[in-house]
């Protein structure tokens, strides 16, 4: 029953981390640093330690009486996140739901799984599993094989928008994705992947802070919330000081006072963007708590991601108007991403 409802909350997660995009569709004649600092601001400021203080309420005290090392490196790890967090964001500008997030999130399962085992080769700790271990065992070498394919997967996904582009004229495609860029995008979107993976080690090094909320006699399912505050702390100055800086080269920060524009809806939207963006963690970090398997974890949430993602890019015809072949290639390519899912997780199964 527990890994039942440890697969619920993922999907929830999965389902709000593959939905949180739409509302910024509804957010007209806003520039993106725009709408993308205002979502962040509700995602990474005002929900974290509300949610964390309804959760745990003594959580500030955890985090003060934490060890410097732990928080900062913590605090890093989110930084580094919130670096593929902004990109995610450009990258699914540039590609669309379906293909922008089949690169990134593809590319975050994989490297999800690597990460932590790389540096847990550097930095050996009892009971956590090195790159050195995972060569020499049959489950690690899955792994291995997993990531291989994934990559495959998105040299697949990625022909598939080089066919599209091909296929469609300027007109057809901004209908759909009006700043599509495939080069541009790709590009993004790949070091998007790698570095989102950082949060799933962000919550490993985090880790002391969530045992001590269940020391102080916290519900264990809410436990990642201490740890989560930390985290997006590191996303939200990599992506404030970032938007900041467009908006002042850009002069976007009229947007705020522009009546031209629809400045309480933007917000709005904006707003609920950044609040279905924040459900995908507290839902992960409940379905984390009852698991109890980092990479499984992580390797679910990312498939359960790529589905919903790509359910909403049918939903919005991105691929309409290109040849049967083109939508076969882009539909094997995430076949075999979540197959690649799949493999990575029998592989830390093992």
């Amino acid at each position: 029953m527990q890994a039942l409802l440890g697969v619920l909350f993922h999907s929830l997660g999965g389902v709000a981390a593959g939905s949180f995009y739409m509302p910024y569709n509804n957010v007209k004649k806003w520039a993106w640093e725009s709408y993308w600092m205002v979502g962040g601001l509700v995602s990474w400021l005002i929900l974290p330690p509300l949610a964390a203080w309804l959760t745990i309420p003594n959580f500030v005290q955890i985090i003060q009486a934490s060890s410097d090392s732990i928080f900062s490196f913590t605090f890093l790890m989110g930084l580094l996140w919130g670096v593929g967090g902004l990109s995610y964001g450009l990258g699914i500008r540039y590609l669309g739901m379906s293909l922008g997030s089949s690169v990134v999130l593809g590319f975050s399962a994989a490297f999800g799984a690597l990460v932590p085992s790389i540096y847990y080769t550097f930095t050996p700790v009892d009971g956590k599993v090195s790159f050195t271990d995972m060569l020499q065992s049959s489950g690690g070498q899955v792994v291995l094989l997993g990531v291989l394919v994934c990559l495959l997967g998105i040299a697949i996904c990625g022909k598939a928008g080089m066919m599209k582009e091909n296929e469609l004229s300027e007109e057809q495609k901004k209908r759909s994705i009006s700043e599509f860029n495939l080069v541009k995008g790709l590009a993004v979107a790949i070091l998007s992947g790698i570095l989102s993976s950082f949060f799933n080690f962000g919550i490993e090094a985090g880790k002391p802070f969530a045992d001590e909320a269940v020391r102080s006699g916290h519900d264990p399912l809410y436990q990642n919330n201490v740890t989560f505050v930390v985290i997006l702390w590191g996303g939200l100055v990599t992506n404030l000081v970032w938007t900041t800086l467009l908006s002042i080269k850009n002069k976007s920060y009229h947007n705020f006072t522009n009546r031209k524009t629809p400045i309480v809806n933007n917000i709005l939207f904006s707003s609920l963007a950044g609040a279905i963006w924040f459900l995908q963690f507290f839902f992960y970090g409940m379905g984390e708590s009852l698991l109890g398997n980092g990479a499984s974890s992580w390797i679910l949430h990312m498939s359960m991601i790529i589905l919903t993602a790509n359910l909403w890019g049918i939903y919005r015809k991105e691929w309409k108007g290109v040849r049967s072949k083109t939508k076969w290639t882009i539909t094997a390519g995430i076949a075999v991403i979540i197959f690649s899912v799949f493999l990575v997780g029998v592989g830390n199964s093992l």
